[in-house]
């Protein structure tokens, strides 16, 4: 259910003119745009189009070279990652991110350990079974031996059962079977109806699309759209060179 924004509201998430850079090589020029609570955000573009270099400086990962990001109002612009993870601004990177040679519990527990302490471990552990349900009937399974998706999925549950404010969520789709797509998304949909705000950054445009109340399209490190998802139209597909499907 697409989120009703309140004209009064302070955006959760705003870059204004951001430049960043890696080394001598500009990636993002002048990026501006404004992410509300409780919406979802679709970052599309082409293989090297910027979208991961956005998510990178809204995480703190990248500090823009020129440029403010506000978070709540606030200017964070090159905070440290902790600091924007004590926001509750959790990115989900592309990868699986496992420990292999340990099980699907003990991975999830090592994780819930650090950061809810000894009492909040068994609460944590049935909220990450209830978000993936996959995850739950093979609790006891070796983390390396899982499929791609599997490992996928417990990479998420690691993160999504903090319930952050604000989930960044880049490429969680690349290289699952459609079937584990489909419920990666129907996480993501639940996540968002319990009120976290989304930036997606995803190859599978429809997928984004079907979930977003806006999208900001890149074109070589600029804005070309900005704008409500209502509101798009085939500029996605013409930008990204495909007929609504996926794009890197």
């Amino acid at each position: 259910m697409a989120a009703v924004l309140d004209a009064s509201a302070v955006p959760l998430l705003e870059l204004r003119n951001v430049d960043a850079a890696y080394g001598p090589f500009r990636a993002i020029f002048g990026v501006s745009f404004a992410l509300y609570p409780g919406r979802v955000l679709a970052m599309l573009g082409s293989n090297g189009a910027g979208k991961t270099t956005v998510a990178r400086v809204v995480s703190g990962l990248l500090a823009p070279t020129r440029g403010i990001v506000l978070f709540d109002g606030a200017d964070v612009s090159g905070w440290r990652p902790y600091r924007y993870a004590r926001l509750g601004v959790v990115h989900a990177p592309e990868g699986r991110s496992v420990f292999a040679s340990l099980s699907v519990e003990e991975n999830l527990t090592l994780t819930f350990y650090r950061t809810r302490g000894r009492g909040g471990v068994e609460a944590a552990l049935e909220r990450a079974y209830a978000l993936f349900p996959r995850l739950g009937e093979r609790r006891r399974q070796i983390a390396g031996t899982l499929s791609g998706g599997e490992q996928r999925m417990l990479s998420l549950a690691r993160v999504l059962v903090e319930e952050p404010r604000l989930l960044i969520a880049d490429e969680l789709s690349l290289g699952l079977a459609p079937i584990v797509v489909d419920e990666v998304y129907r996480t993501l949909e639940r996540i968002r109806d319990a009120g976290t705000t989304l930036l997606l950054v995803e190859q599978h445009v429809q997928h984004a699309l079907a979930i977003a109340d806006d999208a900001i399209v890149l074109v070589k490190g600029e804005v070309a759209y900005s704008g409500p998802v209502s509101e798009l139209g085939d500029l996605h597909a013409r930008v990204l060179g495909v007929g609504g499907g996926a794009a890197g």
